[in-house]
C-alpha cells in the first residue's frame, strides 16, 4: 500500500481529500476511529480516477453513503474512505426518478411526492442514501427498495463501468449482487402516478410511526439485528429480559428492544460486545441466534 502517491495524485489532480478523518463525524452511530485517507468525489469521472489510482497503488477502499448502517472500529479504516454523498443529483422523468446513489434516501421521497408518484413512501424517514438502500435491499413498512428500482449503473473497484437491470441484482432480504463489489453510481426507479395528497398522508403516517416506535434521539445504525425468519428480532430481545441491557456506553434502547444505541459516547467495542452479550442471551433462552445488521468495518 503506497498511500503516499495515491495523495500526491489526488493533489495533482485537484481531488479534494482528507487525512486522519475521524468517522464519527460519517456514521449516524456517532462512533469510529480514523481513516487514513478521506475521499469525496464530486461526480463519476472523478470517482472513477479515485478507484483507478488506489487499483495502482494498492490502496484498500471502503466505499461509504451516509454512514447510517455501519460500525466504524475504533482503530478507524485503513486505506481511503470514499464517501459519494457529493454524487446527489435527482431528476425526474415522467414516472421514473434518476438520482445519484449519494442522494438522501428522504430527498428521493420528496421528489416523488412532488411529482405525484407513489409507491416510494416505505422508504420515507429511512436515514440512508439511494447506493446504499439498493446495496441492502433497504425496506420497510411492507415496502422495499425491490419493488421500486428498475436499473442500476455501477462501475466494479478498477473503475470499469457497467449497467444492471433488476432482475440481475439478486434482490432479498438484506442482500444484493452489489455486495460482491460492485459500486452504484446512479439509480432509475419506476414508479406510479398517485395522487399528491394521498402520498403525503402516508408518508406522514409512516413518518409518525417511525417516531412513536423508533429511539430517534439517541445515535444508532437502525435495526441492529436481522429479523428472524417467522419472528422479531425486538420481541425476542425484549421476551429474554434484555431490553435497556448495557455495555459502557452501548444500551439496548427501552424504547424498541431491535436498537442498540449510543447512549454515552460508547465505543465500537462496547457495541460489539453489547452485540454478542444479547444474540448469547437470546440463543440460550429461544435457541435462535440473531444474525447481525449492522455491518462492522475497519480495523479488528
Amino acid at each position: 500500500m503506497d498511500i503516499s502517491s495515491f495523495v500526491s495524485k489526488l493533489k495533482e489532480n485537484k481531488i479534494e481529500y482528507s487525512l486522519y478523518e475521524r468517522m464519527k463525524k460519517h456514521t449516524t452511530f456517532k462512533i469510529g476511529g480514523e481513516a487514513d485517507v478521506f475521499v469525496a468525489p464530486l461526480n463519476e469521472i472523478e470517482l472513477e480516477f479515485v478507484l483507478k489510482t488506489a487499483n495502482e497503488y494498492s490502496v484498500p477502499v471502503f466505499i461509504l453513503g451516509k454512514g447510517s448502517n455501519i460500525l466504524v472500529s475504533d482503530k478507524g479504516i485503513e486505506g481511503a474512505v470514499v464517501c459519494l454523498n457529493k454524487m446527489d443529483k435527482i431528476t425526474v422523468e415522467g414516472e421514473e426518478i434518476i438520482c445519484e446513489s449519494g442522494a438522501n434516501l428522504s430527498a428521493v421521497c420528496m421528489a416523488a411526492l412532488e411529482n405525484g408518484l407513489t409507491g416510494l413512501e416505505f422508504a420515507y424517514g429511512i436515514p440512508g442514501s439511494v447506493g446504499g438502500a439498493l446495496y441492502m435491499n433497504a425496506g420497510a413498512y411492507g415496502g422495499e427498495m425491490s419493488d421500486v428500482v428498475a436499473c442500476a449503473y455501477c462501475i466494479d473497484k478498477n473503475g470499469n463501468e457497467t449497467y444492471i437491470e433488476k432482475d440481475k441484482m439478486e434482490l432479498s432480504y438484506r442482500h444484493s449482487v452489489f455486495m460482491n463489489g460492485l459500486i452504484v453510481t446512479k439509480v432509475i426507479l419506476k414508479l406510479k402516478k398517485g395522487d399528491k395528497a394521498e402520498i403525503k398522508a402516508k408518508m406522514q403516517e409512516l413518518l409518525a410511526r417511525r417516531k412513536d416506535k423508533q429511539p430517534l434521539d439517541f445515535p444508532s445504525a437502525g435495526s441492529t439485528f436481522k429479523r428472524p425468519q417467522g419472528n422479531f428480532a425486538g420481541t425476542l430481545i425484549e421476551k429474554c429480559g434484555l431490553k435497556g441491557e448495557k455495555v459502557g456506553g452501548a444500551a439496548v434502547s427501552q424504547k424498541h428492544a431491535g436498537f442498540i444505541i449510543n447512549q454515552n459516547n460508547a465505543t465500537s467495542k462496547d457495541v460489539l460486545d453489547l452485540i454478542d452479550k444479547v444474540r448469547q442471551g437470546v440463543y440460550k433462552s429461544e435457541n435462535i441466534m440473531l444474525e447481525p445488521e449492522v455491518i462492522f468495518v475497519g480495523r479488528r
